[in-house]
């Protein structure tokens, strides 16, 4: 399977060892590589290619946000009252730990965050001091979500 221009190819064995590590990045290598049917070795030296090539971006933990005590998550579209306020505005954005991810958008907004907070007086606050505060910055629209429907990575 061609990755992308680059010529970057994954085969049937890649693919199964991406999809255990997707699984569960702690999987042993030699738990997968008695599963694929190839040597520990093989596995590392097919997990430095893909590596090198761009397509596995790092591995990582994945906090619960709940347990801490984040239970509402929204998403927020933002206004800017001018273009070239985006840089700045994603300078301030990135000093409010509560913005999990931003993202420059078309449409109607100039940017699209998405905030985890503690409950809805914690999000009020963030988005009337911390966000709204900020130089460029018009207006927002907050949608709260209620439920995660589907988290997931692209199937490979």
């Amino acid at each position: 399977m061609k990755v992308n221009d680059k010529g970057i190819y994954i085969d049937g064995i890649d693919k199964k060892i991406l999809r255990a590590l997707m699984e569960d990045a702690r999987t042993p290598i030699l738990e997968i590589a008695r599963n694929v049917g190839i040597s520990g070795a093989a596995i590392h030296q097919r997990l430095k290619k893909l590596e090198k090539s761009g397509l596995l971006a790092g591995s990582k933990f994945i906090i619960n946000p709940k347990v801490l005590g984040y239970t509402t998550m929204a998403f927020v579209g933002v206004y800017l009252d001018k273009a070239v306020s985006n840089p700045e505005a994603v300078k301030q954005l990135q000093r409010v730990p509560e913005v999990i991810e931003c993202h420059y958008t078309t449409g109607e907004w100039s940017i699209f965050i998405k905030i985890l907070s503690k409950d809805n007086e914690h999000l009020m606050h963030l988005l009337n001091t911390e966000i709204q505060g900020i130089k460029g910055v018009s207006r927002t629209e907050t949608f709260i979500s209620l439920q995660q429907q589907i988290n997931r990575q692209i199937k490979v």
